[in-house]
């Protein structure tokens, strides 16, 4: 063990962590089990990276301009530097992770998410040097690894490049997706089905119409979840506590922002306001909207594929892949286990969308302290979408068969189909129709041939799916049927 304190007291660590006084007190403070992502943790790597990066060329400038105040301005070496960078880069590939302890619902928006970076890369790099964990006398977590930084500008940057990333993720996700259900419409063009309003018989349709409206909606959250870089890109790094740049050195507000487009390679920007970058978050309120608009289109989605799905056997117009046990005690059951967990999980993005708009409006003045659930929520939804569309495509889309002559069979036999007549012999014989199938438990075929309502041919000819789903009707359409 080893001991290290700080102005509240002493804390005993184990000798070999890379985490220290501040993670452990934090760990302690806030204890619950929610698990802080991953994606923000490697991002927070990539923040750190610029920053070192702009440091080490400070350094230069100052080395070729004003090497008197290198000393003055307390810069760490070239040596520690390195170190520092060698540290901050692995955390961007994941390692390291097992030392970082604070929980993800915590106060103090996010100082403690820094401060065990902070703790993970100090010791990291002094161990690279030869030196144990602990020695802060020559690479301190705060005076070195977090030179010139503030967890108010290097955290929210970092949900910032963890949340483009994941966007990026999406962004192809819900493409794929498309691509199956585009396929599917393609497949199933012409393929009858009856419509259904509020849950009732309707008018006809087909399958590729059906289809239709799905890749139609998920175009739009694609072109929206594209345009999220743009909503997202303007970060406050730089800025410091406030947004004011205070205690910076000019050289690195004007720098830093840059290296880490160059690091991450994502179009970020530096807000002209670091003020304002630094107190708002309506940015993960926008952002999260088109998330949520995302989850409401593939709940309705599936829960239509899901409802067309029901019955046994011959019934179902729909055929879903089965991929589990559906039962410990009935056997050969098979549950609809994949639109259950989109549904669930569409809900747990409305619930996150709650407490992201509710959150942000809680920021007070300068800066907002909740951040970290704020992120939380964000990540978890994202990761929840991608997730979503991959068991979306791979799990249920490209396994589904539709019954083509059942779909049929169900159209012809309502009476619902009779509504495609009514320009041709008026609404009182077409309910006329309607009723002898009824009575008759004839499908509109035979219902016809009994009541002679239309001839058998021309009957069949409007029957086609080119005819019955055509944009309206002409007089030229209704002269070739008299």
């Amino acid at each position: 063990m080893r001991t290290e304190k700080d102005f509240i007291g002493e804390v005993s660590i184990p000798a070999n962590a890379l985490y220290g006084v501040h993670s452990v007190r934090a760990r302690n403070n806030f204890d619950n089990q929610v698990a802080f992502p991953i994606e923000w943790f490697r991002a927070t790597g990539s923040v750190k990276l610029a920053c070192y990066r702009t440091v080490r060329k400070l350094l230069k400038a100052l080395a070729k301009e004003h090497p008197d105040m290198i000393a003055h301005l307390s810069i760490p070496n070239e040596k520690i530097l390195g170190a520092m960078e060698a540290a901050a880069t692995a955390i961007t590939s994941g390692d390291y992770f097992e030392y970082f302890i604070v929980p993800g619902t915590q106060g103090g928006a996010g100082t403690s998410i820094n401060l065990n970076v902070n703790e993970i890369i100090a010791n990291a790099a002094l161990i690279s040097l030869g030196k144990k964990p602990g020695d802060y006398q020559h690479v301190d977590p705060i005076e070195s690894a977090n030179i010139y930084q503030s967890t108010n500008d290097v955290i929210p940057t970092a949900l910032t490049i963890a949340s483009m990333q994941l966007l990026n993720e999406l962004e192809a996700a819900i493409n794929k997706t498309r691509s199956t259900v585009e396929k599917l419409e393609t497949r199933y063009r012409n393929t009858l089905r009856l419509g259904y309003t509020q849950m009732q018989e309707a008018v006809p349709s087909t399958y590729g119409q059906l289809f239709s409206t799905y890749s139609e909606a998920l175009s739009r959250d694609w072109w929206r979840v594209s345009k999220g870089l743009e909503r997202l890109k303007v970060v406050n790094l730089g800025g410091g506590a406030i947004g004011t740049g205070i205690a910076i050195p000019r050289f690195y507000i004007m720098e830093v922002v840059p290296a880490l487009k160059r690091i991450t390679s994502l179009p970020v920007a530096q807000g002209e306001n670091l003020a304002d970058a630094t107190s708002n978050m309506d940015k993960w309120v926008e952002v999260h909207a088109i998330l949520k608009a995302h989850a409401v289109n593939l709940e309705k989605i599936i829960s239509d594929l899901r409802l067309l799905a029901y019955g046994t056997g011959a019934n179902k117009e729909i055929e879903l892949p089965s991929q589990q046990v559906g039962s410990s005690i009935m056997p050969g059951k098979v549950n609809p286990v994949v639109p259950e967990y989109v549904i669930s999980s569409a809900h747990r993005i409305y619930a996150n969308d709650q407490k992201i708009a509710t959150l942000s409006s809680k920021g007070c003045l300068e800066l907002n302290a909740y951040l970290p659930e704020i992120g939380g929520a964000m990540l978890e939804s994202l990761k929840l979408m991608i997730s979503m569309n991959h068991a979306f495509d791979e799990k249920l889309l490209k396994g589904l068969r539709i019954h083509e002559e059942e779909a049929s069979r169900k159209l012809f036999n309502s009476p619902a189909v009779t509504t495609a007549l009514s320009p041709l012999i008026g609404y009182n014989r077409a309910a006329e129709l309607a009723s002898q199938m009824k009575k008759g438990n004839q499908n509109i075929f035979d219902a016809n041939d009994t009541l002679g309502m239309i001839e058998a041919k021309k009957l069949k000819k409007l029957m086609e799916p080119g005819n019955l789903l055509k944009k309206g009707f002409t007089i030229n359409d209704i002269k070739e049927l008299l």
